[in-house]
């Protein structure tokens, strides 16, 4: 079962999604011609009055690393998409351009003036990596609406516990005032990790905090992402992801991982990113949100498998749902590629790039 297929009027206006098989018989009998590929979208080579439309509905699954989306008509799901962003690319992104700066700037200007006393942010700035999610999001939902006769949008807003996720069975007193009430970070790490080296259980030696995930690699200074290590394992381990210095251990590679709680990035992504979103898509079309529960529920109760675009289709008040299509539209975020010319090859060492213009002479 494929996507149905958006139509439109030879004055591109909307009209309603046909099936696949309608619209390779509008092509073979020369009444429609390609508009578009992605969305694939047909139009008619004629004229129609007075059409009779039926209004759709669009939902969306916002996440951090993939969004789905679904369109309906009534409790049909007609046409569905998962559209994978970037962020963490934009993070990595910016973070070498950064390194990079701040080292030529250091060797060539070295008494440089500051100036980041000069910049301001707006008001509900976001980092571009998280701007990114809410402009790919409402740029698909205009397209849709653009090829299609779209009257609603339903979207999940959903929140996360961030201190419920790291402890599930936290309440009371200690639910309010956090796992750190009374104690230094220091004090709290040596009695999490029992005054020992994490990876060598070394003990009456001096032991450094460490990052379990590298700071560099996009690792935190959260509690749950720091440990104790003599100044050995400190050295050897390096900037190096943790799956890779204790591959030959896999044993206490899975204990640190499940004493140090899962990063919680992707929720920390997704709560920042909700009310913007709601505001940005409110502006296109009557919004309303639901919450993760309830999506959870009626998937399970629907019997349907996990995926994004399925989780999107189970947004909202559902008695039933009927999914008439098993391919969705995979969407991958790719960028417009870079204009710099000093970038760094896989090792951090500079290179740069050349380019040749044509029919110019010295």
């Amino acid at each position: 079962m494929q996507n149905y297929v958006f139509l439109v009027d030879s004055n591109k206006q909307p009209l309603n999604l046909i099936k696949p098989k309608q619209a390779r018989r509008l092509l073979d009998l020369g009444k429609a011609a390609v508009f578009r590929q992605y969305p694939f979208t047909l139009i008619l080579k004629t004229r129609i009055d007075n059409p009779t439309i039926r209004p759709l509905t669009i939902k969306l699954d916002p996440g951090s690393r993939f969004t789905g989306i679904a369109v309906l008509d009534g409790e049909n799901v007609i046409w569905a998409a998962e559209l994978e962003h970037r962020g963490y690319q934009i993070k990595d992104s910016l973070l070498s351009r950064r390194q990079l700066r701040s080292n030529r700037r250091n060797r060539k200007t070295r008494y440089r003036k500051l100036r980041f006393d000069n910049r301001k942010r707006s008001e509900n700035w976001l980092p571009p990596s998280l701007e990114h999610r809410i402009l790919t999001t409402e740029t698909w939902v205009k397209r849709l609406i653009r090829y299609a006769p779209i009257t609603e949008l339903w979207i999940e807003k959903v929140k996360f516990d961030m201190q419920q996720m790291q402890n599930p069975e936290i309440s009371g007193v200690e639910y309010q005032q956090g796992e750190l009430k009374g104690y230094q970070v220091r004090e709290y790490l040596l009695e999490k990790w029992g005054r020992e080296c994490t990876y060598c259980s070394k003990k009456n030696v001096v032991l450094q905090v460490e990052h379990i995930y590298p700071k560099s690699k996009g690792g935190s200074n959260r509690v749950n992402n720091l440990c104790l290590a003599c100044e050995n394992c400190n050295l050897k381990k390096g900037n190096k992801p943790i799956e890779e210095f204790l591959k030959k251990k896999p044993s206490l590679l899975q204990k640190i991982k499940s004493k140090a709680n899962q990063p919680l990035k992707d929720a920390a992504a997704v709560n920042a990113t909700r009310n913007k979103l709601v505001k940005v898509l409110a502006n296109l079309l009557p919004v309303t949100t639901a919450t993760g529960a309830q999506t959870k529920y009626n998937r399970t109760r629907l019997n349907l498998p996990k995926h994004h675009w399925i989780d999107a289709a189970c947004i909202g008040d559902i008695d039933t749902l009927k999914v008439l299509t098993n391919q969705p539209l995979k969407i991958k975020c790719n960028g417009h590629g870079t204009r710099q010319m000093c970038r760094t090859d896989k090792y951090g060492f500079v290179r740069f790039v050349s380019y040749k213009v044509e029919g110019l002479t010295a």
